[in-house]
C-alpha cells in the first residue's frame, strides 16, 4: 500500500473549480483503492508521494524535506496567464506571485496538468517535460446526473421559471476572465430567455471589476437570475433545468462545469478557445464572440430537435470522461511515478 498525502486547501473557498476537482479525486481513491493507497490530507509525517493541489506557502516549506515528502507530485491547475482578468493585485506584487508560482512547480519531481495544451509553456517556464503528464479532471456521476421531466418541472416551479421558457445556464466566478461581461450583455438582448449564473466573488474585493459587477450582480435585468455560490449538490438541479450551458470564458484549463453538464445531459458551449481543441472537440458549439453566441442561442432555442443532438454528444463526452475511466489512469499514474523514483527517496 502506498502512503499518499494530499496537500490543499482547495476547498476552503467555495466555487472554485480547483477545489471540485480535488474533492472528486478524494472520493475516487478511497472508493476505488481503497486497499492499494492510504490516502491522508495534509499531513506531515512521511509518505511515498506527495501530491500538492494547491501552492501555499506552508507547503512550499515542506518540499525542503526530500525524504519525509517521498515523490513530490504538483497539480497544475493555472499558470500567470490564466489568473489575468481573476484577481487585481498591485503590480510587484504580481510580478513575485508570478515567479513564486512557477519556483513552486519547478520543485516538483512530476507534473501533473489537466489539459495538454499547457505542457507547452511549463516547458518555456523551465519545467522539465519528461515530468510532465496530462490526465483530464473526471466528475462522479452520483453528483451529477441526468434528472426526471418531473424533477424539473418542479425545479422550475420553485424559481418561478414558465415550464416552457427557453434557459441558458453559466457558472463560475463573477469575474472578466470568465466572460461574464459577455453572459450580461446576451441576457439583456434576449428578454424572452431566461439566463441563470450560478457563482459569486470568491476573492472578494481583489476581483478584477469587483465594484462594476456587484452593482449588476445586486440589481440584475429580469430575465437574469444570480442564485450566488452554490453547493455542488444544488448545482445538479440548475443545469438538468438549463436547456444550454454555456462557458463564455477568456482562458481555461479543463473546467468541471463543462464535465458537470456533460454528465447532465445539457448541451455546451463555449467560447471556442484552441485549448477545448485538445479534450472536449466535437463535444460542443464554439461561438468566436458573443455575437457568434447570440446567433446561436437565438438558432437553438427555436430547434429542439439540435438541442436533443447536443445533448447526446453530452452523454458520449460524459461516458469517455467517466471516473471508471480516469481512476484507471490515476492508479497507474501513482504506481509508476513511485518506482521511477523509489531509489532516490
Amino acid at each position: 500500500m502506498l502512503d499518499i498525502t494530499m496537500f490543499s486547501k482547495a476547498d476552503s473557498i467555495k466555487g472554485q473549480g480547483v477545489g471540485s476537482a480535488y474533492l472528486e479525486l478524494i472520493n475516487m481513491l478511497k472508493n476505488h483503492f481503497p486497499n492499494e493507497f492510504n490516502v491522508k490530507i495534509n499531513n506531515y509525517s512521511k509518505a511515498d508521494i506527495s501530491h500538492y493541489h494547491t501552492i501555499n506557502p506552508t507547503y512550499y516549506l515542506t518540499t525542503f524535506q526530500k525524504k519525509k515528502r517521498g515523490v513530490k507530485v504538483g497539480y497544475v491547475h493555472f499558470l500567470p496567464d490564466t489568473l489575468e482578468g481573476s484577481i487585481n493585485l498591485y503590480s510587484p506584487i504580481q510580478k513575485y506571485f508570478d515567479k513564486y508560482l512557477l519556483s513552486f512547480y519547478k520543485k516538483m519531481d512530476e507534473i501533473v496538468v489537466v489539459n495538454p495544451s499547457f505542457i507547452p509553456a511549463l516547458i518555456d517556464a523551465g519545467c522539465d517535460e519528461n515530468k510532465i503528464t496530462y490526465i483530464p479532471n473526471f466528475v462522479s456521476r452520483s453528483l451529477f446526473y441526468r434528472k426526471t421531466s418531473e424533477d424539473n418541472l418542479l425545479f422550475r416551479k420553485k424559481l418561478g421559471i414558465d415550464n416552457n421558457k427557453f434557459i441558458v445556464f453559466g457558472v463560475g466566478q463573477i469575474q472578466k476572465r470568465k466572460g461574464i461581461d459577455d453572459f450580461i450583455k446576451l441576457a439583456m438582448d434576449n428578454p424572452d430567455i431566461q439566463f441563470i449564473w450560478a457563482g459569486g466573488f470568491s476573492f472578494g474585493k481583489i476581483t478584477d471589476g469587483y465594484d462594476e459587477y456587484k452593482k449588476i450582480y445586486d440589481n440584475p435585468p429580469k430575465n437574469l437570475l444570480f442564485p450566488g455560490i452554490l453547493d455542488r449538490s444544488e448545482l445538479v438541479d440548475y443545469y438538468n433545468i438549463a436547456d444550454v450551458f454555456l462557458l463564455p470564458s477568456y482562458n481555461e484549463l479543463f473546467p468541471m462545469s463543462i464535465l458537470e453538464a456533460f454528465n447532465c445531459g445539457t448541451a455546451v458551449m463555449v467560447r471556442d478557445l484552441d485549448l477545448y481543441k485538445s479534450v472536449i472537440d466535437g463535444y460542443y458549439i464554439g461561438c468566436e464572440d458573443v455575437l457568434d453566441m447570440d446567433r446561436e442561442i437565438k438558432k437553438l432555442s427555436s430547434e429542439p430537435e439540435e438541442i436533443d443532438a447536443l445533448s447526446r454528444l453530452s452523454k458520449k463526452a460524459s461516458d469517455y470522461y467517466s471516473e471508471d475511466n480516469v481512476a484507471g489512469i490515476w492508479f497507474d499514474y501513482y504506481t509508476s511515478v513511485y518506482e521511477k523514483h523509489k531509489n532516490n527517496l
